[in-house]
């Protein structure tokens, strides 16, 4: 036990990286394409989530459960060879601020969201805690709920598992970019809070297979629509040079709720049911609706070099000079 709770400790050090993962995409992609690639991201660990069980299950059968550690090992190992390998570094180089203003340290942008709670970054970043939390400290009594009301087994609670996960990856690489396209950030962000909230209060309410299946249906339907708006508003929301910094600060909070929500699940459970952590839950991301009130974002500024590249190449192609205009003298 003391191995793999150690191994568990060492796993989490490693899930900081995602926030980088998100940064770094934010970085590459233009303004008006992030969110759908933010969500083919969130797809492709979506994917990996319905992977994951049957990878398991081959290691197992491989070599023993020694194995599943050892392949999960192994392809951490890709995966930092690859990133070695092919991505090159996105960041720009910092420029000094105009008005001499300092870069904001990870303490400072910690207090900005505890404080200033009412400003759009420090929102985006709550609504996020509390959509997370709610949804992945639910998960974790899933099982049991299962169990509870179907009768579930060990054989086939994986089939389970894989339909969560698979809606999530369908609806992110199918769906996603088209109903960004019309409805846009904030609404799709106000629909996704809405439908993880019918999601998590039909599997808290549910005791058939139809309320069960609508529910876990609804859940990864409302977290495909509202985390990749989210991590796409909050990039737009902060400066540049500090969109790591804060998407770091999101998973920081992130992660603080999805150890607060399964203790608090686990006494509600024992307490009052199985269900109420998952309609409370639901209570819970409601609420946050109204922190989405006037939350939008602006088209991102080019660049002062690349406006002047842009107006150079327009005076070549119509073979005029740009000259601005002159005041009037005062005669």
């Amino acid at each position: 036990m003391p191995a793999l709770l150690l191994a568990r400790l060492i796993q989490g050090v490693g899930g900081g990286t995602i926030g980088v993962v998100q940064a770094y995409v934010a970085d590459v992609s233009p303004p008006e394409q992030r969110t759908k690639t933010l969500g083919w991201l969130s797809a492709i660990t979506s994917l990996g989530a319905v992977a994951g069980p049957a990878f398991g299950s081959l290691m197992v059968s491989l070599g023993g459960q020694e194995f599943v550690g050892l392949g999960a090992a192994g392809l951490a190992a890709l995966v930092a060879l690859f990133a070695w390998r092919f991505l090159s570094e996105s960041h720009r180089k910092p420029t000094a601020d105009p008005l001499g203003r300092r870069r904001t340290t990870g303490r400072a942008a910690l207090a900005h969201v505890l404080s200033r709670w009412h400003e759009p970054a420090p929102r985006l970043i709550w609504i996020y805690a509390v959509g997370i939390g709610a949804f992945y400290g639910t998960i974790q009594i899933v099982p049991l709920l299962l169990v509870d009301r179907l009768g579930v087994t060990e054989h086939t609670i994986g089939y389970f598992v894989m339909y969560l996960g698979g809606v999530g990856v369908v609806v992110r690489a199918l769906v996603l970019g088209r109903a960004v396209d019309r409805l846009g950030e904030v609404r799709r962000a106000r629909l996704g809070i809405v439908i993880l909230t019918a999601g998590l209060m039909a599997t808290g309410v549910g005791r058939g297979s139809v309320a069960l299946a609508a529910g876990f249906t609804l859940m990864p339907l409302g977290t495909a629509f509202l985390f990749p708006c989210i991590t796409r508003l909050l990039s737009q929301a902060v400066p540049g040079p500090e969109r790591g910094l804060y998407m770091g600060v999101q998973h920081t909070f992130g992660g603080v709720s999805r150890v607060a929500f399964p203790i608090a699940g686990g006494l509600l459970m024992d307490g009052f049911g199985v269900g109420v952590p998952f309609w409370l839950a639901g209570i819970l991301v409601l609420a946050t609706l109204p922190l989405t009130r006037s939350i939008g974002w602006r088209p991102e500024p080019a660049p002062p070099d690349a406006a002047e590249a842009l107006q150079m190449a327009a005076a070549d192609i119509t073979a005029e000079i740009p000259i601005p205009p002159t005041q009037p003298s005062g005669r």
